[in-house]
Order: C-alpha cells, then sequence, then structure tokens
C-alpha cells in the first residue's frame, strides 16, 4: 500500500446509529474533496447504555467494517466509544484513529468564564469519567457537573426533535445542571446536537453549548495534513453510507443531520 494510494482512500466514520452525522457534515464542509464512508451501527444502537466490554467488541467489528473499504483513517464519532475503545483502537490498526471528546473539551475550556462546565452525555460516557478527566488535565480548577440523559438517543432516533416529551425529558435531566450556575455546555455525544433547540430552551441563552462536531472535523483535518494523507487532487468525492439496520429508516432521518437526500444506503 503505497503512500500516494493512502491519499486516494477515504476516511471512515462509525458511530452507533445516526448521530455521526453531525461530523460527517462538519467533515464535508472542512475537506470538500475528501471521500467519506459512514458506517452507522443501527442495529445495536445505543451504546450508551451497553458495558464497556461489548462497546470495545462493537467498535473492533465497526473498524474492520470499514478497513474492508479501504480508508486511510477513522473518526470514532461516538462518544462511548470513544470513551473505552479509543486506545484499543489506536493500538490495534495502522491507520490515524480520531476521537471525539478531546476536540470537544479544547473548545469548552477555551471559552467558559465562570469556569463551570456542564457534560451532558449517555451513562457509558459519563461513567468513563472521560470527560471529567480531560477537562482536569487542562485546568484542575475547572469545575465540571456531569449528567446522563439516557433517554435522548432514542429520543432523536425517533426523530422526536419537537415533542413535548423531548422537552420535558430535558428539563428532568437538566434540573441539576442549570441550578449549578454552569456558563458552558459540552454535548457529549453526537445525537444530542439534534436536540439543540430544546436544549437551549432549557438551559437558557446564558449557557453557550459545544458541539463537537466542528472541532472533530479540523482535528481530522490536522491529522491527515501532518501524516502527508491529505487528498491532492481536487475532484468531486464520493460518500457511502453503511448500516447494520433498516436503511429506509436511516434514509427518512439523515436528511435532518446532513440536510439532503441520501440516495443509497447499504446494509451490511
Amino acid at each position: 500500500m503505497t503512500q500516494r494510494k493512502n491519499k486516494d482512500y477515504a476516511i471512515g466514520v462509525f458511530d452507533s446509529g445516526l448521530g455521526g452525522l453531525t461530523v460527517v457534515k462538519a467533515l464535508m464542509q472542512h475537506l470538500p474533496h475528501e471521500d467519506i464512508v459512514y458506517f452507522g451501527d443501527t442495529a445495536r444502537v445505543p451504546y450508551g447504555t451497553k458495558s464497556r466490554e461489548s462497546i470495545i467488541r462493537f467498535s473492533k467489528e465497526n473498524v474492520r467494517v470499514l478497513m474492508k473499504r479501504k480508508v486511510k483513517a477513522v473518526v470514532v464519532a461516538c462518544n462511548s466509544s470513544s470513551s473505552y475503545a479509543l486506545p484499543v483502537l489506536r493500538r490495534e490498526y495502522p491507520i490515524p484513529v480520531i476521537g471525539v471528546i478531546e476536540p470537544g473539551v479544547r473548545k469548552a475550556v477555551s471559552i467558559t468564564k465562570n469556569r463551570i462546565i456542564g457534560v451532558i452525555a449517555t451513562p457509558a460516557t459519563i461513567n468513563s469519567s472521560a470527560y471529567l478527566k480531560n477537562i482536569k488535565k487542562k485546568n484542575a480548577s475547572l469545575r465540571v457537573i456531569s449528567q446522563a440523559c439516557p433517554l435522548f438517543v432514542p429520543l432523536v432516533e425517533e426523530g422526536w426533535f419537537h415533542k413535548d416529551v423531548t422537552v420535558t425529558v430535558a428539563q428532568e435531566y437538566l434540573n441539576t445542571i442549570k441550578g449549578s450556575g454552569v456558563d458552558t455546555l459540552i454535548l457529549g455525544c453526537t445525537h444530542y446536537p439534534l436536540l439543540k433547540m430544546v436544549l437551549r430552551e432549557v438551559m437558557g441563552p446564558g449557557v453557550k453549548l459545544v458541539d463537537s462536531a466542528q472541532e472533530v472535523a479540523q482535528e481530522v483535518k490536522r491529522v491527515v495534513q501532518r501524516k502527508g494523507l491529505l487528498r491532492e487532487d481536487i475532484r468531486k468525492p464520493c460518500y457511502e453510507f453503511l448500516v447494520s439496520d433498516s436503511p429506509q429508516h436511516f434514509r427518512n432521518l439523515a436528511k435532518r443531520f446532513l440536510g439532503y437526500d441520501i440516495r443509497k444506503v447499504s446494509r451490511v
């Protein structure tokens, strides 16, 4: 496998379901000439309620799916996988593997004014303390308030972005965080950006929401440039979408993430 061939390979992205499409959209903006292969493990969503061992096993299987498509880097667009599986994936695969936690933490630490940061994520991500550890590593004096929000992923997967039940659930989850006086809230799951309107309504205008997708895309660009893997020729990119469950359900909801209809989704 030559360096030249590497440059022409795609960037692989995986998530437990649809949420990673927020990262794909950002990658399309920051790396407009790169091919992208996306795998959503929709048959086993959500990962956030699964065990550490299961999440690592699923993540390794997902990378193998992407490697069969010849990818030059893998983006772990799943916070639960980034929390538990990232070190394992980096040891076992010879290509760059980029997670979603560090870029979001970097942004939150840089913009907080009152030094109180909130983190909402799946139970697995919260239990891993990955965000807490990364924030404290950057600035030990920062206060971190964490809250698991297990119902958010299924609400997003159902497309219930603006229903009353979603607002009620958000109010219940965010009550403690809001009362703690955070000025910055990390959306620690790639599904959560689709709930931004609800989250802003519940938290109020004084709280900045950190959507990691843009930060991750910039990190991916830095990594592929540093590794000499950035595509040199300018041409229309190819996007491939793979799922482990119903392609139709994925296709129906994907437009909400990407802003356009996906013509083809393959089940693997």
